[in-house]
């Protein structure tokens, strides 16, 4: 749907009961984003049998980013953050102020929420081929003082 309200189809899943449907049918309301980018999502019916359902996914060119596994905290706490492609990191930030942060796994980061530190975007630049990029959470981080 554009912003001036024009619908446009990207893909029709086959009607109920259609015979050797192989992409699915009764898709699921939501979708949920990967930090990729990428939707994905469901169905019900249709796939390699009748009654197997598929998992389909969505690309509409939107960038990577990570995701904090809460959505606030204060100064001093630990903050999970999730992502792809984390290994070597370089930088954390919370709205701007750097962080103590420790590389779990490639994706994922644990950070210490640092003193001074506001609410506002989490920055985490990784590695990407040769040059640095910076991913932004994809909402706010809350820093609260209670």
């Amino acid at each position: 749907m554009t912003p001036v309200g024009r619908l446009t189809t990207l893909h029709s899943f086959c009607a109920p009961g259609a015979p050797s449907c192989t992409d699915g049918n009764y898709p699921n309301a939501s979708l949920l984003q990967a930090t990729t980018g990428e939707f994905y999502g469901t169905d019900t019916g249709g796939g390699y049998s009748s009654s197997s359902g598929t998992v389909f996914s969505l690309n509409l060119g939107l960038g990577p980013f990570v995701r904090a596994q809460q959505a606030s905290g204060r100064a001093g706490d630990l903050v999970i953050i999730l992502g792809t492609d984390l290994a070597g990191t370089t930088s954390v930030t919370f709205n701007g102020t750097p962080a103590a942060y420790r590389v779990v796994s490639k994706s994922e980061i644990g950070a210490t929420i640092p003193a001074g530190a506001a609410s506002g975007r989490i920055a985490v630049v990784a590695p990407k081929g040769i040059a640095p990029f910076a991913l932004l959470s994809n909402v706010p981080f809350h820093v609260t003082e209670f």
